[in-house]
């Protein structure tokens, strides 16, 4: 069972604020969003920090790696003069400050682990701990009030897994592997995370018979998010938050006969 919301905003704001900023997180607040996904990596010094590229270049200004700079470094940065003049100076945020944003006003997080090459296992293993004293309070509740840790990476949800084995974790991949369903018990994961694009009937059947979540990213086409919701897929992460709602599909879903 999916204990979590069903439309999640990705990056916080999706295409109407500079990605995986406070500012995003703001925004799809503003759209009625208390669910949100973005990205987390370490800086130099070992901090996570929310952060999609492990280059500089598409949403910071200039070159290197973020794994060449400390914290203090990297949030001094600008992460919205690319977006547009109204975000100039929005700073990269550390997964502190938008942790203490998200849990502030209620807002569920799906933290995507996001380690820079070479970084995977020490990367899960920050991450997850980071996260477990932040709901310490809560790690005797029901799943749903917990955040789900999810990564590409099986070495960083490893280390997740041995960090904070009761933060529930989900395995994302583009294309769903043969052996889905051993990699998901390896990791005691409760979701499998995957690109609509190359998801079927068939797969998402299996998926859900096998008892566990299904989520999808990112879907912005409103026709599509029908479909996918009809194959039973549990939720997905939208960059269209503006087309696509937060309450996106609370009608009774018509069930595709293809799945009957």
């Amino acid at each position: 069972m999916w204990p979590y919301p069903k439309i999640v905003a990705h990056r916080g704001g999706g295409v109407l604020a500079p990605e995986n900023t406070i500012a995003a997180m703001r925004c799809g607040l503003t759209h009625g969003f208390y669910a949100v996904e973005f990205d987390v990596m370490l800086s130099k010094d070992g901090v996570p920090i929310v952060m999609h590229d492990p280059d500089f270049g598409r949403t910071v200004e200039g070159a290197g790696n973020v794994a060449d700079f400390s914290a203090q470094e990297l949030t001094e940065r600008d992460a919205g003069a690319w977006f547009g003049v109204d975000f100039i100076g929005e700073p990269i945020p550390t997964f502190e400050q938008v942790a203490h944003f998200c849990n502030h006003h209620n807002i569920w997080m799906n933290i995507e682990i996001k380690p820079v090459p070479g970084y995977e296992d020490r990367t899960g293993w920050v991450v997850a701990q980071a996260t477990k004293r932040m709901f310490e309070h809560t790690l005797d509740r029901s799943p749903g009030a917990l955040p789900l840790l999810s990564s590409f990476s099986f070495e960083a949800l490893q280390a997740a897994q041995l960090a904070a084995p009761d933060i529930p974790r989900a395995f994302l991949v583009d294309e769903v592997p043969p052996d889905w369903h051993e990699r998901l018990l390896a990791l005691g994961a409760i979701s499998l995370n995957t690109n609509h694009k190359h998801l079927t009937p068939l797969l998402a059947r299996a998926v859900k018979e096998a008892g566990f979540g299904l989520f999808c990213y990112t879907v912005n086409d409103v026709a599509r998010a029908k479909e996918i919701l009809a194959w039973g897929v549990d939720g997905f992460c939208t960059d269209r938050i503006d087309l696509i709602g937060p309450h996106f599909g609370e009608e009774p879903a018509h069930i595709s006969p293809s799945l009957r």
